[in-house]
C-alpha cells in the first residue's frame, strides 16, 4: 500500500466534477487491479470524513475508475482503511 502526498484527482460525485485527494493506491498481485482510496473532504451526519474507493486497470491509469463490487475487494478496501486507521492514531503515518 502507498499513502499518497498531495495528489489529487477528479471524479464525479452526485453528478458533479469534485476535485479529491488520493489517501492511498494498493496494488493487488491476484487481480491485477489498482485500488484506490480519496476523498473530497466532505463529512457524513456523524461527522466523519467521507472516503471514496475505486479500482483501476493500470494500464489505462485513473482515468477510467471502476466501483468495487466484489466482497473479496471490498473486504480488502476496508482492511486497508483500517490499517491507515491504525497507523494514524499510532503515529506512525
Amino acid at each position: 500500500m502507498e499513502l499518497m502526498e498531495e495528489q489529487k484527482l477528479t471524479v464525479l460525485i452526485n453528478g458533479e466534477e469534485t476535485e479529491c485527494d488520493v489517501l492511498f493506491t494498493y496494488v493487488d498481485d491476484e487481480s491485477g487491479k489498482v485500488f484506490i482510496g480519496y476523498t473530497d473532504h466532505s463529512k457524513t451526519k456523524d461527522g466523519r470524513t467521507n472516503i471514496f474507493y475505486s479500482s483501476y486497470d493500470p494500464v489505462l491509469g485513473p482515468e477510467k475508475l471502476e466501483k468495487v463490487t466484489d466482497p473479496r475487494e471490498v473486504e480488502l478496501i476496508k482492511d486497508i482503511l483500517q490499517e491507515i486507521d491504525r497507523s494514524v492514531k499510532n503515529g506512525t503515518v
